[in-house]
């Protein structure tokens, strides 16, 4: 099955750059499928990646949360299965 996870944090203004490189520049136990990375208004960031995995519960390397000054809120995470 293909699993997608999702992981989203809002940077406190001013500091989205900043968490966009964060997140660019970490490194996972193992390398996904596919990774992407993505930025939106209010200073967001939302990573992408792609496993092959045996369900939803598998584990699987998922990006930590930034240090507490750099977001405005806990990184929301949310993991979806790819249907045809």
């Amino acid at each position: 099955m293909r699993v997608a996870l999702m992981w989203e944090a809002r940077a406190v203004q001013g500091r989205g750059p900043e968490l966009l490189e964060w997140a660019r520049s970490r490194v996972l136990a193992r390398e996904p499928l596919r990774r992407e990375v993505l930025r939106a208004p209010q200073d967001r960031v939302l990573v992408l990646t792609w496993w092959e995995a045996d369900g939803l519960d598998a584990e699987l390397p998922e990006l930590p949360e930034p240090d507490a000054e750099l977001i405005t809120r806990p990184v929301h995470r949310w993991r979806f299965e790819s249907v045809e």
